[in-house]
Parts: structure tokens; C-alpha cells; sequence
């Protein structure tokens, strides 16, 4: 069986690669010329370097690629922005890419058993405030962020192509080794400091690296699962100051200042850190399209279906991901 992942050099994408080689696939990883294959050096693994930006060369990039091995079995697509100095490029490669992905393997007759992407909970937007009842798949999907948005449009073109059978995951907030955004937060805690966003609790869900890859897997291999989504979380629910205390436990701090910070002076901050992006030439992981994920008090989901489907639970609660997570930065000399 063989299986393309794009977005291979990311953080998600050497995890999908890893389980993907785990469970005997013939793995090619999707991989950009200019990206880091630090994480991608087992032998078994081979390598593409796909052109998103023109479906037409695209298309005859694939039918090369089919004359010479045949199609893959399954694609999962794990490549896409999470931010960006300019918000239209999230449409242009979050939706654009997806489409012309899409277009590309069915005119080049490389079209895959099963495409599974690899979207975000952020197509969604935030949940209830009031009840903070878990987000569902037959709520309405009302994104206010731009990465939302692209998210969502991605979806819709799958949703609406009749060339192959899908599956859509909607994972929540993924954290392991190697990921960056909450290693600030972490890296924050452990020299004393613990500042929030909003000045009432947020309720978040997550899910750990290596479940949301052995689940990605185990969806896209199962033949019973076809033109469904779902959300990807460890099935259970905190607060942000739950998640902070976890990580000031595990991380031994016995004192630890807490801030919150309300929204207003949330919303300055990103756009003085989108502004010294702008400046520097690099996407800051503060910018005002994820002051909307910020602002948002409920950011908890029903993924419950998902491990349903594929019947597996998480392996990894998020204690025992933490600590696996925290012992790996130190290992490597980040924390």
C-alpha cells in the first residue's frame, strides 16, 4: 500500500510519516526542496516535491509519477499555512493548494482509494459561551479568523469533488515534540510567569502528536469510512489555568506568577507583534487573525465519533503527553 503525505517536514507531518512507516506503508513524504527533512531520515522513506502553485504542471508531475509507480492508495494531505505576514495567502495555499491537489490527481489518473485532509477545528469557530456544550459536527461552521475561513473553503472542495472517497479531521489544539506555540507558553512558566488571554477562563481541548497520527492512519486505512469528518481530541476538556498548573507540576516550579490580561491588551499585542513581523520578514506566532482563536472562550469538541469509527482511544491523556513533551524539550536543550 502506498501513501503520500504532504507536509511531511512540519511538526504533524514527521508524525504521520513515522506512524505511516509504523504500520508498513510504502511512504512517500511530500516535501518542499527549501524544507527541513530533520525528522524525516529513515531510509524508507521516499520523497516528493509537489508544485501546488500551477494545477497544470501539477497534473503532469502526477502523471509521471503514475506511469512510472501507479497511484497511491491513500493521501493524506497535512500540508497548509498556520500563519502568515499576509492573510491571503492562507486562501491561496490552505484552499488554493487543496484544490488544485484535488483537480491534479484526477486528471492525471492518480486518484487515490481515499484523500484524507487534515483540517482544524478552526473551521468551526469557538463554541457556546454560556452553556460551553462541546462543538459538534452538525453545528453550523461559523470560522472568524482567516485560517478558519481557508480552512473551512478547503473542506468545501473536498466535500463537493466526485473523483474519491474523504475523510476530513478536525483536530483540536496539537502539542508534542518539537511544536513551538506552546513551548512559549511552557518556556514562560518555567521563568516564573503565567499570562493569559482574557480575564475569564478559556475551556480548550487537545489532542497529543502521536494520537492525532496513529488516528489520521487508522481513518484513512479503514474502508468503512467514506465522505465523513470529524474532530480530533483526547476527549477531554480544561481551562487554561488547569493546563498552566499541569504544566507548572510536571516542570517542578513551586512559584509562578499568573497574569491575565484582557483582550484589549491581547488585541495591541498581536497587532505590535504582526508589526515587528512585518519589520523582521517572518510570521509571528502573535498576529491579529489568532487573536480570534485567543479571544474565543470555548475551544472544546466532541471527538467521541471519531475514536468511535475507528475503534481505538487515545493512548495519551494530557499528564502523560506533557511529560513525554517537556522530557523531549529538555532532552534537546529548549527548556
Amino acid at each position: 500500500m502506498k501513501i503520500l503525505i504532504t507536509g511531511a517536514g512540519g511538526f504533524i507531518g514527521g508524525f504521520l510519516v513515522e506512524e505511516a512507516l509504523a504500520q508498513g506503508y510504502d511512504t512517500w513524504a511530500g516535501v518542499r526542496a527549501s524544507s527541513s527533512r530533520e525528522r524525516l531520515q529513515d531510509a524508507r522513506i521516499r520523497f516528493i516535491d509537489l508544485k501546488y502553485e500551477d494545477q497544470e504542471t501539477l497534473t503532469r508531475q502526477l502523471a509521471d509519477f503514475a506511469a512510472e509507480h501507479g497511484a497511491w492508495d491513500y493521501v493524506l494531505h497535512n500540508a497548509g499555512l498556520t500563519k502568515t505576514r499576509n492573510r491571503k495567502d492562507f486562501f491561496r495555499i490552505n484552499a488554493g493548494y487543496t484544490h488544485n491537489l484535488i483537480e491534479a490527481l484526477a486528471a492525471a489518473d492518480c486518484k487515490p482509494r481515499k484523500f484524507l485532509l487534515m483540517s482544524s477545528l478552526s473551521s468551526y469557530g469557538k463554541g457556546n459561551e454560556q452553556t460551553f456544550a462541546p462543538i459538534c459536527a452538525d453545528d453550523p461552521q461559523l470560522p472568524d479568523s482567516d485560517y478558519g475561513k481557508s480552512k473551512l473553503e478547503a473542506e468545501c472542495m473536498l466535500r463537493h469533488q466526485p473523483y474519491f472517497p474523504y475523510v476530513i479531521l478536525r483536530p483540536t489544539g496539537v502539542y508534542g515534540p518539537g511544536e513551538k506555540d506552546y513551548f512559549m507558553e511552557m518556556k514562560s512558566i518555567q521563568s516564573g510567569f503565567d499570562f493569559t488571554a482574557g480575564l475569564r477562563p478559556q475551556h480548550i481541548s487537545f489532542i497529543y502528536v502521536k494520537d492525532l497520527a496513529r488516528a489520521a492512519l487508522l481513518a484513512a486505512g479503514n474502508d468503512d469510512l467514506a465522505n465523513v469528518h470529524y474532530f480530533v481530541s483526547d476527549g477531554e476538556a480544561y481551562t487554561d489555568t488547569e493546563f498552566a498548573r499541569l504544566i507548572q507540576d510536571i516542570l517542578g516550579k513551586k512559584r509562578l506568577l499568573r497574569i491575565r490580561i484582557p483582550m484589549g491588551l491581547v488585541f495591541l499585542a498581536c497587532l505590535c507583534s504582526e508589526w515587528i513581523g512585518k519589520l523582521k520578514g517572518k510570521s509571528m506566532t502573535l498576529n491579529r487573525d489568532k487573536y480570534f482563536i485567543l479571544k474565543g472562550r470555548n475551544w472544546v469538541c466532541n471527538a467521541t465519533p471519531l475514536w468511535q469509527a475507528i475503534h481505538a482511544t487515545p493512548a495519551y491523556r494530557l499528564r502523560r503527553g506533557l511529560e513525554e513533551t517537556i522530557a523531549w524539550y529538555r532532552r534537546k536543550g529548549w527548556l
